[in-house]
């Protein structure tokens, strides 16, 4: 893989991810810039680049394609396009790094890692998760033996019927399963089952049922899981998208043969909560700030130049996928 001594970006897509989470972390990081960006909507390019002090915009991919000072691309569009574009940058020689979840497929997955590695560029997948402090703590706890041997992992995550997000509205592309795969499950539980990736390997089996329940928009907005990590250990989990406000969750809890461990995905601060037989209650906090991606893009622009290595890459991104697959058992062809 060729190195560079600057990362040069062209990002497609600028909508709300790279307001603060990822695209700011591109100008602040060394040796890293945004030289374009390309959004369809004429007005909504000209304005992110303005106020974000970005020399370049354009509405034509092939001005981020074709400039051949640009030697990384970020492609920020919903998932249904990752494949084509990520195809399209690495046949023009481009490093990708593309926003999660990877595709709305394993198999359109598979196609984007065969591209990258016929092309010979890398190909990232923003699973920042696995770069947090709080999450590599939980990491360190876990791989410190205090919990004992792992027996099972049990998440939920219970959310209540936002009136804003409407299936008719063109914000709200995550409930459409042929743009985004698999609606609001896709797009949280990839983070989580990433996560879990990260934290015990791979995950060898998994099923479950989804279904729509409340009939509010396309996708389905519940599913029920059960799965297992080559390591041996047990999984479940249940995602609800349409619960009463009391009923809020969001929680993934790791039971060992010495004590339990829990913590949530999303919350910021990130509190884990560990009770061990030994040691009886602790509690750690962890405030992660924005640009949240921050930690991830260090290490993408460290491995672009030679330097580091990331732990989100293209095979462990399209694993995850694969379970989202499996446990929904409706593919989108």
């Amino acid at each position: 893989m060729e190195k560079h001594e600057n990362i040069v970006w062209g990002v497609i897509g600028a909508g709300d991810v790279c307001e603060i989470k990822s695209a700011p972390a591109m100008m602040q990081i060394p040796y890293s810039k945004i030289k374009i960006i390309m959004r369809r909507n004429e007005v909504k390019a000209a304005d992110y680049a303005t106020r974000h002090a970005i020399p370049n915009w354009t509405t034509n991919l092939d001005d981020v394609l074709n400039d051949p000072e640009i030697n990384a691309v970020y492609i920020a569009t919903p998932p249904g396009s990752h494949a084509e574009l990520t195809i399209k940058a690495a046949k023009a020689g481009k490093a990708v790094y593309v926003e999660k979840p990877m595709a709305n497929t394993a198999a359109e997955c598979q196609s984007m890692i065969d591209a990258c590695r016929e092309a010979g560029v890398l190909l990232y997948v923003a699973y920042y998760r696995r770069t947090l402090p709080g999450f590599l703590k939980v990491k360190e706890l876990v791989e410190s033996g205090i919990l004992g041997d792992i027996r099972f992992v049990n998440m939920e995550m219970n959310q209540p019927i936002n009136p804003k997000l409407i299936a008719n509205s063109d914000e709200n592309w995550r409930v459409f399963p042929e743009i985004a795969g698999g609606g609001y499950f896709h797009d949280l539980a990839s983070h989580q089952f990433d996560y879990l990736d990260f934290l015990f390997g791979e995950i060898e089996e998994a099923k479950g049922i989804s279904m729509n329940q409340a009939g509010l928009y396309p996708a389905d907005d519940i599913v029920s899981a059960s799965f297992r990590f080559k390591n041996g250990t047990i999984g479940s989990g249940i995602w609800c998208f349409s619960t009463s406000p009391v009923s809020e969750k969001d929680t993934i809890q790791l039971m060992g043969s010495k004590g339990e461990l829990s913590f949530s995905t999303f919350g910021n601060p990130m509190i884990i909560e560990l009770l061990t037989s030994e040691h009886g209650k602790q509690q750690f906090e962890f405030s992660h700030s924005q640009p949240i991606q921050k930690p991830l893009i260090q290490l993408i622009v460290d491995e672009l130049r030679g330097e580091n290595k990331s732990p989100s890459t293209g095979v462990s991104a399209a694993r995850t996928t694969r379970i989202l697959e499996e446990i929904c058992m409706k593919p989108i062809d």
